[in-house]
Protein backbone atom coordinates (compact mmCIF):
# COMPACT_ATOMS: atom_id res chain seq x y z
CA UNK A 1 0.00 0.00 0.00
CA UNK A 2 1.12 3.58 -0.55
CA UNK A 3 1.32 6.41 1.76
CA UNK A 4 2.20 10.11 3.15
CA UNK A 5 3.84 9.87 6.18
CA UNK A 6 2.16 12.44 8.65
CA UNK A 7 4.32 12.33 12.03
CA UNK A 8 6.76 11.41 13.55
CA UNK A 9 8.14 10.19 16.72
CA UNK A 10 10.57 7.96 18.48
CA UNK A 11 10.67 5.36 15.98
CA UNK A 12 7.00 5.80 15.05
CA UNK A 13 5.24 6.97 11.86
CA UNK A 14 1.79 7.92 11.32
CA UNK A 15 0.56 7.34 7.25
CA UNK A 16 -2.49 7.81 5.83
CA UNK A 17 -3.01 5.82 2.51
CA UNK A 18 -3.23 7.51 -0.74
CA UNK A 19 -7.02 6.65 -1.42
CA UNK A 20 -8.31 6.94 2.12
CA UNK A 21 -10.75 9.59 2.86
CA UNK A 22 -9.95 12.85 5.08
CA UNK A 23 -12.00 10.45 7.61
CA UNK A 24 -10.10 7.31 7.63
CA UNK A 25 -8.14 5.75 9.92
CA UNK A 26 -4.90 7.01 9.96
CA UNK A 27 -2.01 3.70 10.21
CA UNK A 28 0.91 3.43 12.73
CA UNK A 29 4.17 1.73 11.00
CA UNK A 30 7.78 1.14 11.61
CA UNK A 31 10.74 1.39 9.73
CA UNK A 32 11.31 -2.08 8.09
CA UNK A 33 15.00 -3.29 8.45
CA UNK A 34 16.13 -3.49 5.14
CA UNK A 35 15.81 0.53 4.58
CA UNK A 36 18.94 0.41 6.81
CA UNK A 37 19.97 4.21 7.89
CA UNK A 38 17.68 5.93 5.06
CA UNK A 39 15.84 8.28 7.12
CA UNK A 40 11.93 8.81 7.28
CA UNK A 41 10.29 12.18 7.67
CA UNK A 42 6.99 14.10 7.21
CA UNK A 43 6.01 14.27 3.39
CA UNK A 44 7.53 10.97 2.78
CA UNK A 45 5.80 8.83 0.08
CA UNK A 46 6.32 5.30 1.57
CA UNK A 47 5.01 1.76 0.67
CA UNK A 48 3.57 -0.32 4.01
CA UNK A 49 3.29 -3.90 3.93
CA UNK A 50 1.60 -5.45 7.23
CA UNK A 51 -1.38 -4.68 9.26
CA UNK A 52 -2.48 -1.47 7.24
CA UNK A 53 -6.06 -1.45 8.68
CA UNK A 54 -5.30 1.17 11.51
CA UNK A 55 -7.14 -0.35 13.96
CA UNK A 56 -6.16 0.21 17.50
CA UNK A 57 -2.52 -1.75 18.30
CA UNK A 58 -2.00 -2.71 14.56
CA UNK A 59 1.60 -1.79 13.24
CA UNK A 60 2.77 -1.89 9.51
CA UNK A 61 6.19 -1.82 8.16
CA UNK A 62 7.58 0.90 5.52
CA UNK A 63 9.63 -1.09 3.23
CA UNK A 64 10.36 1.54 0.32
CA UNK A 65 10.87 5.46 0.24
CA UNK A 66 9.76 6.97 -3.01
CA UNK A 67 12.18 9.17 -4.35
CA UNK A 68 11.63 13.24 -3.00
CA UNK A 69 11.28 15.70 -5.21
CA UNK A 70 12.18 18.43 -2.70
CA UNK A 71 14.24 18.15 0.95
CA UNK A 72 14.04 20.80 2.94
CA UNK A 73 17.20 20.97 5.43
CA UNK A 74 18.21 23.17 7.96
CA UNK A 75 21.35 23.01 10.22
CA UNK A 76 21.82 23.02 13.60
CA UNK A 77 23.78 26.22 13.54
CA UNK A 78 25.71 28.02 11.22
CA UNK A 79 29.11 27.08 12.35
CA UNK A 80 30.33 24.32 10.00
CA UNK A 81 33.68 24.36 12.21
CA UNK A 82 32.07 21.82 14.86
CA UNK A 83 30.59 18.98 15.06
CA UNK A 84 26.92 20.34 15.73
CA UNK A 85 27.09 22.88 13.43
CA UNK A 86 27.34 20.43 10.40
CA UNK A 87 24.75 18.53 11.43
CA UNK A 88 22.07 18.62 8.51
CA UNK A 89 18.33 17.89 9.70
CA UNK A 90 15.99 16.86 6.63
CA UNK A 91 12.51 19.46 8.18
CA UNK A 92 10.33 17.74 5.65
CA UNK A 93 10.37 16.16 2.32
CA UNK A 94 8.23 16.68 -0.66
CA UNK A 95 7.18 20.37 -0.07
CA UNK A 96 5.61 21.95 -2.95
CA UNK A 97 5.89 25.76 -0.98
CA UNK A 98 7.76 27.17 2.29
CA UNK A 99 4.56 29.27 4.11
CA UNK A 100 6.88 31.99 5.89
CA UNK A 101 4.45 33.47 8.55
CA UNK A 102 5.69 36.70 10.00
CA UNK A 103 3.90 39.30 12.19
CA UNK A 104 3.90 42.80 11.20
CA UNK A 105 3.92 44.04 15.20
CA UNK A 106 4.09 42.51 18.16
CA UNK A 107 6.73 41.04 18.03
CA UNK A 108 7.81 43.25 14.81
CA UNK A 109 9.20 41.73 11.41
CA UNK A 110 12.15 39.62 11.44
CA UNK A 111 13.60 40.26 8.16
CA UNK A 112 16.77 37.92 8.98
CA UNK A 113 15.02 35.26 9.52
CA UNK A 114 12.50 35.72 6.32
CA UNK A 115 15.82 36.08 4.99
CA UNK A 116 17.04 32.75 5.90
CA UNK A 117 13.99 31.07 5.19
CA UNK A 118 14.11 32.26 1.45
CA UNK A 119 17.60 30.95 1.06
CA UNK A 120 16.32 27.43 2.51
CA UNK A 121 13.75 27.08 -0.34
CA UNK A 122 15.29 28.12 -2.91
CA UNK A 123 18.01 26.37 -2.09
CA UNK A 124 15.23 23.02 -2.35
CA UNK A 125 13.81 24.22 -4.96
CA UNK A 126 10.61 25.03 -3.23
CA UNK A 127 8.26 28.37 -3.74
CA UNK A 128 8.00 30.83 -0.97
CA UNK A 129 5.04 32.43 0.55
CA UNK A 130 5.32 35.33 2.94
CA UNK A 131 2.70 35.43 4.99
CA UNK A 132 2.02 38.65 6.72
CA UNK A 133 0.01 38.68 10.07
CA UNK A 134 -1.48 41.01 12.50
CA UNK A 135 -2.12 43.18 9.65
CA UNK A 136 -4.85 45.14 11.91
CA UNK A 137 -1.85 46.53 14.01
CA UNK A 138 0.72 48.27 11.11
CA UNK A 139 0.80 48.05 7.77
CA UNK A 140 3.21 46.31 5.53
CA UNK A 141 4.61 48.90 3.23
CA UNK A 142 8.35 48.75 5.23
CA UNK A 143 8.37 44.78 4.79
CA UNK A 144 7.16 44.77 1.01
CA UNK A 145 9.70 47.01 -0.02
CA UNK A 146 12.62 45.31 1.80
CA UNK A 147 11.66 42.58 -0.75
CA UNK A 148 10.30 44.40 -3.78
CA UNK A 149 13.17 43.42 -6.43
CA UNK A 150 12.25 39.96 -5.16
CA UNK A 151 8.54 39.51 -6.10
CA UNK A 152 7.90 37.52 -3.57
CA UNK A 153 4.06 36.53 -3.45
CA UNK A 154 2.40 37.29 -0.20
CA UNK A 155 -0.91 37.67 1.66
CA UNK A 156 -2.14 39.76 4.40
CA UNK A 157 -3.94 38.24 7.37
CA UNK A 158 -6.24 40.24 10.12
CA UNK A 159 -7.49 38.50 12.84
CA UNK A 160 -10.87 39.26 11.40
CA UNK A 161 -9.85 38.56 7.79
CA UNK A 162 -11.80 35.53 5.32
CA UNK A 163 -8.46 33.18 4.68
CA UNK A 164 -9.96 32.92 1.01
CA UNK A 165 -7.12 34.41 -0.60
CA UNK A 166 -4.33 32.00 1.93
CA UNK A 167 -6.59 29.14 0.64
CA UNK A 168 -6.45 29.71 -3.01
CA UNK A 169 -2.53 29.55 -2.72
CA UNK A 170 -2.43 26.53 -0.74
CA UNK A 171 -4.98 24.34 -2.73
CA UNK A 172 -3.81 21.05 -3.80
CA UNK A 173 0.02 21.93 -2.55
CA UNK A 174 2.00 20.46 -0.06
CA UNK A 175 3.35 23.47 2.04
CA UNK A 176 5.06 24.11 5.12
CA UNK A 177 4.48 27.03 7.74
CA UNK A 178 7.32 28.02 9.27
CA UNK A 179 7.29 31.12 11.86
CA UNK A 180 8.87 32.46 15.07
CA UNK A 181 6.99 31.99 18.59
CA UNK A 182 3.74 35.17 18.80
CA UNK A 183 3.69 35.57 15.38
CA UNK A 184 -0.15 34.04 15.12
CA UNK A 185 1.49 30.87 13.26
CA UNK A 186 -1.08 28.61 15.68
CA UNK A 187 -3.84 30.60 15.10
CA UNK A 188 -3.67 30.35 11.31
CA UNK A 189 -3.12 27.04 11.58
CA UNK A 190 -6.46 26.09 13.89
CA UNK A 191 -8.43 28.53 11.28
CA UNK A 192 -7.42 26.71 8.21
CA UNK A 193 -7.84 23.51 9.92
CA UNK A 194 -10.56 23.67 12.67
CA UNK A 195 -9.59 20.13 13.55
CA UNK A 196 -6.09 20.86 13.95
CA UNK A 197 -6.11 20.21 17.47
CA UNK A 198 -7.88 17.14 17.36
CA UNK A 199 -5.59 15.91 14.69
CA UNK A 200 -2.46 16.44 16.55
CA UNK A 201 -3.87 14.86 19.25
CA UNK A 202 -4.72 11.84 17.21
CA UNK A 203 -0.95 11.32 15.79
CA UNK A 204 0.82 11.86 19.20
CA UNK A 205 -1.27 9.26 20.41
CA UNK A 206 1.36 6.75 19.29
CA UNK A 207 3.95 9.10 21.55
CA UNK A 208 1.90 7.90 24.56
CA UNK A 209 -0.08 11.11 24.55
CA UNK A 210 3.13 13.19 23.91
CA UNK A 211 3.06 15.88 21.14
CA UNK A 212 6.45 18.18 21.08
CA UNK A 213 7.23 21.19 19.94
CA UNK A 214 10.02 19.89 17.64
CA UNK A 215 7.68 17.24 15.97
CA UNK A 216 6.39 18.08 12.58
CA UNK A 217 3.00 17.54 11.75
CA UNK A 218 0.59 17.55 8.29
CA UNK A 219 -2.42 18.25 8.57
CA UNK A 220 -5.10 17.57 5.86
CA UNK A 221 -6.67 21.59 4.50
CA UNK A 222 -10.67 20.81 4.75
CA UNK A 223 -12.36 20.41 1.20
CA UNK A 224 -13.47 24.03 -0.48
CA UNK A 225 -16.71 24.59 -1.05
CA UNK A 226 -17.95 23.25 -4.84
CA UNK A 227 -14.49 22.38 -5.45
CA UNK A 228 -13.14 19.59 -6.84
CA UNK A 229 -9.58 19.89 -6.76
CA UNK A 230 -7.73 18.12 -3.69
CA UNK A 231 -7.50 20.78 -0.63
CA UNK A 232 -3.66 20.17 -0.02
CA UNK A 233 -1.63 19.75 2.94
CA UNK A 234 -0.03 22.23 5.49
CA UNK A 235 2.83 21.09 7.53
CA UNK A 236 3.17 22.74 10.72
CA UNK A 237 6.38 22.77 12.28
CA UNK A 238 6.15 24.52 15.48
CA UNK A 239 9.82 23.65 16.51
CA UNK A 240 11.41 24.96 13.34
CA UNK A 241 12.39 28.44 14.82
CA UNK A 242 15.55 29.22 12.93
CA UNK A 243 17.51 27.56 9.81
CA UNK A 244 21.00 27.03 10.74
CA UNK A 245 22.64 27.76 6.68
CA UNK A 246 26.22 25.73 7.27
CA UNK A 247 24.91 23.14 4.62
CA UNK A 248 24.22 26.16 1.75
CA UNK A 249 27.32 26.34 0.13
CA UNK A 250 28.64 30.07 -0.30
CA UNK A 251 27.43 30.22 -4.09
CA UNK A 252 23.78 28.70 -3.58
CA UNK A 253 23.63 31.14 -0.44
CA UNK A 254 23.82 34.35 -3.00
CA UNK A 255 20.71 32.77 -5.15
CA UNK A 256 18.49 33.24 -1.30
CA UNK A 257 19.27 37.24 -3.09
CA UNK A 258 18.30 37.10 -6.71
CA UNK A 259 18.23 40.88 -6.37
CA UNK A 260 21.88 40.79 -5.69
CA UNK A 261 23.56 38.64 -8.49
CA UNK A 262 23.27 40.34 -11.31
CA UNK A 263 26.14 42.33 -9.39
CA UNK A 264 28.64 39.95 -8.82
CA UNK A 265 28.75 39.67 -12.92
CA UNK A 266 32.49 41.53 -13.05
CA UNK A 267 33.41 40.10 -9.33
CA UNK A 268 36.87 38.31 -9.87
CA UNK A 269 37.16 34.44 -9.61
CA UNK A 270 36.29 32.78 -6.68
CA UNK A 271 35.16 36.21 -5.32
CA UNK A 272 34.10 35.87 -1.50
CA UNK A 273 31.83 39.16 -1.46
CA UNK A 274 32.61 39.88 2.20
CA UNK A 275 33.55 43.18 2.81
CA UNK A 276 37.27 43.54 2.80
CA UNK A 277 36.53 42.06 -1.20
CA UNK A 278 37.86 45.09 -2.32
CA UNK A 279 37.14 44.73 -6.01
CA UNK A 280 33.74 42.33 -4.92
CA UNK A 281 30.81 44.29 -7.57
CA UNK A 282 28.22 44.58 -5.04
CA UNK A 283 29.38 47.68 -3.43
CA UNK A 284 29.32 49.22 -6.58
CA UNK A 285 26.03 47.50 -7.38
CA UNK A 286 24.51 48.70 -3.85
CA UNK A 287 25.83 52.14 -4.58
CA UNK A 288 24.24 52.76 -7.92
CA UNK A 289 20.48 51.99 -6.50
CA UNK A 290 20.08 48.60 -8.01
CA UNK A 291 19.85 47.15 -4.86
CA UNK A 292 18.64 47.66 -1.18
CA UNK A 293 21.42 48.00 0.74
CA UNK A 294 19.98 46.19 3.24
CA UNK A 295 19.75 43.19 1.69
CA UNK A 296 23.64 43.07 0.86
CA UNK A 297 24.09 43.87 4.67
CA UNK A 298 21.91 40.48 5.27
CA UNK A 299 23.48 38.61 2.94
CA UNK A 300 27.00 39.57 4.28
CA UNK A 301 25.92 38.63 7.91
CA UNK A 302 25.04 35.29 6.68
CA UNK A 303 27.94 34.79 5.00
CA UNK A 304 29.80 35.68 8.63
CA UNK A 305 27.29 33.33 10.47
CA UNK A 306 28.14 30.57 8.29
CA UNK A 307 32.08 30.77 8.93
CA UNK A 308 30.86 30.92 12.48
CA UNK A 309 31.44 34.79 13.13
CA UNK A 310 28.08 35.75 14.32
CA UNK A 311 24.74 34.42 15.59
CA UNK A 312 22.89 32.23 13.40
CA UNK A 313 19.60 32.91 14.86
CA UNK A 314 18.91 35.31 12.23
CA UNK A 315 18.45 38.30 14.22
CA UNK A 316 20.17 41.90 12.65
CA UNK A 317 22.45 43.33 14.29
CA UNK A 318 20.75 46.49 16.23
CA UNK A 319 22.97 48.99 14.20
CA UNK A 320 21.77 50.38 10.74
CA UNK A 321 18.63 48.41 10.96
CA UNK A 322 15.31 50.53 10.31
CA UNK A 323 12.42 50.76 12.62
CA UNK A 324 10.55 47.69 12.17
CA UNK A 325 12.93 45.48 10.47
CA UNK A 326 14.24 44.12 13.88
Amino acid sequence: MEGFVIAVDRGRYTCVLDDAGPRAATVTAMRARELGRKSVVVGDRVALVGDTSGAPGALARIVRIAERSSVLRRTADDDETTAEGRLERVVVANADQLVIVSALADPPPRTGFIDRCLVAAYDADIEPLLCLTKADLAGPETVLDYYAELELPYVLIRPDSELDALRALLAGRVSVMVGHSGVGKSTLVNRLVPEAARAVGTVSAIGRGRHTSTSAVALRLPPTPGGDEEPGWIIDTPGVRSFGLAHVSADSLLHGFPDLVEGTVDCPANCPHTPDATECGLDAWVAAGKADPRRLASYRRLLASRAGDSDPRGEPESRGEPPGLG
